[in-house]
């Protein structure tokens, strides 16, 4: 790891408005506290709900949902490799959550303008976790227990307790978006950024 980074943010969860106005695209956050797992199954049936009157299986407010599918635990550890799933297959469904309190989610991969959109009006923010390493992210989750969906399997809702979970801001509450930056930044060649 290059050691001229510049300090990373401590946020701990639930974030506030003011959490998320605090950070822009690029900086270093570490995660604590309670944050959720969810993929596309789970975010389908949440929506259902919502969209039917009814409630999520957690208070969304001030939340953090992480887009992970966890392996089985090997003995002795409580979750096994807890990397980032592409966030793209979130963004019919991200918005509406936003709406409903989700104050930030984590995934790989660029979001679509509709998810940038629903980040400023609703003051969210999309980090980025490493993919590939599933492993080293795995180590930052300190408690697991599923709380809803359990037929769903690894894509079940889990409440995750995280102590300084690396992630980095790649959207932001102002519209920036990290990963356009570094394309602009990018010199065009042969090799694709």
């Amino acid at each position: 790891m290059a050691s001229h980074h510049t300090t990373a943010r401590l946020l701990a969860t639930p974030l506030s408005e003011e959490d998320v106005l605090s950070v822009r695209c690029g900086d270093s956050v570490l995660l604590s506290g309670v944050i959720y797992s969810a993929r596309d199954a789970a975010h389908r049936r949440m929506v259902e709900a919502l969209d039917a009157g009814g409630s999520l299986p957690f208070d969304p407010v001030g939340q953090v949902i992480y887009y992970v599918g966890p392996s089985p635990a090997p003995a002795g550890v409580v979750i096994g490799a807890a990397g980032p799933t592409t966030s793209g297959r979130m963004d019919p469904y991200a918005p509406r959550l936003y709406e409903a309190g989700i104050k930030a989610t984590i995934g790989k991969g660029q979001r679509s303008p509709i998810v940038r959109e629903a980040l400023m009006r609703f003051a969210a923010l999309y980090l980025a976790a490493i993919g590939g390493a599933g492993a080293l992210l795995a180590q930052a989750v300190k408690e697991v227990e599923v709380v809803a969906y359990p037929e769903l399997g690894p894509e079940a809702v889990r409440r995750m307790v995280v102590e300084r979970l690396p992630v980095i801001v790649a959207n932001d509450a102002y519209g920036r978006d990290l990963y356009e930056e570094a394309r602009r930044r990018s010199h065009p060649g042969p090799e694709h950024g």
